[in-house]
C-alpha cells in the first residue's frame, strides 16, 4: 500500500490536535480526565496482575505471589520503573485536573489510598533483591518534581519582569 502524500498525513494529524481558539477548556479537561483515568487503571492493573502472572506455590526457590517475570531482572526492573513513572504521572495529571473540585478531601483520600495500594502491590510481587525501592520512590516523585520546578520557574520569570 502506498504512503499517502505528506500534506494528507499532516492534515490528518492536525485535524485532531488541540486548538486553543476553538476547543472548549471544559471539554478538553474532560477528555484529559478520561485518558488519564484509563492510564491510571492500566498501570495499576499491570502491578496487581504483572505480565506472566505470579508464582502459585513455594517451589524451586520461588515464593508464592511473586511475579514470574521477575526472574528476568533487567526487563522486570525496566517494567517496574516505566510503569511507576506512567502511574505517578497520571496521578499528577488527575490531581491537577481536579484541583478545587467538590469533595476535595475524599478525592485526595482516594488518590493517596490508591498510591499506597499500588506501592504495596508492587512490593508484594517484587522479590526484595531485584528491586531497589529507593529508585522506584525516586521514579514516582519525578513528575511531581518536574511540575514543581516548572511552577517555580514560571513564578521566577514573572517576578523578574
Amino acid at each position: 500500500m502506498a504512503t499517502p502524500p505528506r500534506s494528507i498525513r499532516s492534515s490528518s494529524l492536525t485535524k485532531f490536535s488541540y486548538n486553543e481558539n476553538t476547543d472548549n477548556p471544559s471539554d478538553t479537561r474532560n477528555v484529559l480526565l478520561i485518558v488519564t483515568a484509563l492510564i491510571t487503571a492500566v498501570t495499576f492493573q499491570a502491578v496487581v496482575n504483572p505480565p506472566g502472572g505470579v508464582w502459585q506455590d513455594n517451589k524451586d526457590g520461588h515464593k508464592a505471589g511473586r511475579a514470574i517475570y521477575s526472574d528476568q531482572k533487567e526487563a522486570f526492573y525496566t517494567f517496574l520503573i516505566s510503569n511507576t513513572l506512567a502511574f505517578s504521572t497520571s496521578i499528577l495529571v488527575l490531581v491537577s485536573l481536579t484541583y478545587r473540585f467538590p469533595f476535595q478531601v475524599e478525592l485526595w483520600t482516594s488518590i493517596l489510598s490508591m498510591f499506597v495500594t499500588y506501592a504495596s502491590a508492587l512490593f508484594a510481587i517484587a522479590p526484595d533483591e531485584s528491586v531497589r525501592f529507593r529508585y522506584l520512590l525516586a521514579t514516582a516523585s519525578v513528575p511531581f518534581g518536574i511540575r514543581g520546578l516548572m511552577e517555580i520557574y514560571k513564578w521566577w520569570k514573572t517576578k523578574r519582569m
